[in-house]
């Protein structure tokens, strides 16, 4: 495989492997596994290869995919072709996205279709519809975790449906290179938080209802329907969005009325919100347990992930998923063995704890790894979400972007800092484009966002913090 064109690395597109981002430290090399899916073996093979041909630093981002950053136009050839030749990613070359779906890591099946996940799998392949899956299909058949019942909550099969909507969403031509399908299982581990083009929510056994653009909700509908259905409606965004491609980008551009169109289903109303999920530390999956590590703000090295994965490795673990909470999910493993390795990842500073502050931080690479920020974002991330501890641990959210480009949340969050000449602007309850309330340097920022201080007074008055007790 050759190394892109200089097109195809102009600012602004979305990463993969085939097709990295120009950064300030190199290039951005994004990895698709097949299905999301890894074994300990994998993710040491990657993490060797993130030292061989990049900078040593590994992220996941906040979709689930994992990125190696400090890759040179000299490494990237044989980077991809290694890749490539030893199935660790699944690429194709068109411009629509490598990865359409998000599920939920624990995500774990009923046990009447336990087994599905694999067959759906394998007969996606044999019928022509996914061949991108078909390794995966090779490997789940000799190496899987312990069967299991469903975990609390889950009500369908959200991996098979996330296979069936990838091989569905490969046939549709013109679908925007960001466009997300987001399949929440109705399980404990609610994906509620992240924004998606479509949304589908499982409701009751066997059952789904499906927003448009989290605005437009239609169905109910049985699982074996929804994939069919949301192929209809993405073939028809696709065809509307060629219409005006550079108006619509994204789902959310369009009116009520034109969402409505996209579908036959009927309109419901929304289901109702569930509490926010546990996002790090020991889950029960039936009758195996699963490990959720954390990378602070989403970047470790990769000797701490060589280390982590052949932890796992020693204590059998057959299955690694990519956590769109910027981490890792050990599964099939039972409770002592979790233990361990949560124990291990605690000690080389990796996330064990769901009130982890840095949870709740989104933070980008900031200068100088990338030659667009304006501010040191991910050195300080780390003193910030120190200071907004009290904040952070009742869940509030914190952004710090390097610029207003503003790509490690698009979203609003509680407090928002955008760098600006070595600076940050300060925006509390929006995005990084909403109107500042102060531009500071770090050290009046840290002062004044403590008690007693101005910007710890406007977050109280904001609703973002809690105010003094009577």
């Amino acid at each position: 495989m050759n190394a892109s064109s200089p097109e195809a690395l102009r600012r602004g597109w979305c990463p993969s492997t085939l097709k990295p981002m120009e950064t300030g430290d190199g290039w951005l090399v994004r990895l698709h596994p097949p299905g999301a899916w890894l074994t300990p073996a994998q993710l040491r093979r990657i993490a060797a290869l993130a030292g061989q041909h990049g900078s040593g630093l590994v992220e996941i981002s906040a979709r689930g995919n994992m990125q190696l950053r400090g890759v040179t136009a000299q490494s990237h050839p044989e980077l991809v072709a290694t890749l490539l030749a030893e199935r660790l990613v699944d690429e194709h070359e068109g411009d629509g996205p490598q990865r359409l779906t998000l599920v939920s890591p624990l995500s774990n099946p009923p046990r009447h279709c336990e087994e599905r996940s694999d067959e759906a799998i394998h007969g996606a392949a044999l019928d022509g519809r996914l061949d991108c899956f078909a390794s995966l299909a090779m490997t789940r058949s000799s190496v899987k975790p312990p069967s299991s019942p469903a975990g609390p909550g889950d009500l369908i099969d959200a991996l098979a449906l996330a296979a069936e909507i990838e091989a569905r969403g490969r046939e549709v031509v013109g679908l925007p290179a960001k466009f997300a399908v987001v399949i929440d299982g109705g399980g404990e581990s609610s994906l509620e938080a992240f924004a998606g083009d479509l949304r589908m929510v499982a409701t009751a056994p066997g059952r789904v209802v499906i927003a448009l653009a989290d605005r437009f909700w239609f169905g109910p509908l049985a699982e074996s329907e929804a994939g069919a259905a949301v192929a209809q409606t993405m073939a028809r965004f696709a065809a509307r969005r060629a219409q005006a491609p550079d108006v619509l980008r994204r789902m959310d551009d369009l009116g009520a009325a034109e969402l409505a169109a996209l579908c036959d289903w009927p309109a419901t109303e929304p289901p109702p919100p569930r509490p926010a999920p546990r996002r790090a530390g020991l889950f029960a999956l039936g009758d195996h347990h699963a490990a959720l590590v954390g990378l602070p703000f989403g970047r470790a090295e990769a000797a701490t992930l060589d280390r982590l994965a052949r932890a796992a490795e020693t204590r059998g673990c057959p299955e690694i998923r990519l956590s769109p909470w910027r981490g890792i999910a050990f599964r099939g493993l039972s409770q002592p063995d979790a233990m361990v390795l949560l124990d291990g990842a605690a000690a080389d500073g990796l996330i064990i704890r769901d009130d982890d502050p840095r949870l709740s931080v989104q933070a980008c690479a900031g200068a100088p790894a990338c030659s667009r920020a304006e501010a040191p974002a991910m050195t300080d991330a780390a003193p910030l979400s120190q200071a907004l501890e009290p904040l952070l641990a009742e869940g509030r959210t914190l952004h710090v972007s390097g610029c207003v480009k503003s790509c490690a949340r698009p979203a609003a969050s509680d407090l928002t800092l955008v760098g600006e000449g070595g600076r940050y602007r300060i925006v509390i309850g929006g995005s990084a484009r909403d109107s500042a309330v102060a531009t500071l340097d770090l050290s009046a920022l840290l002062t004044r966002l403590q008690p007693g201080q101005d910007l710890h007074a406007r977050l109280i008055a904001a609703g973002r913090l809690p105010g003094p007790t009577a």
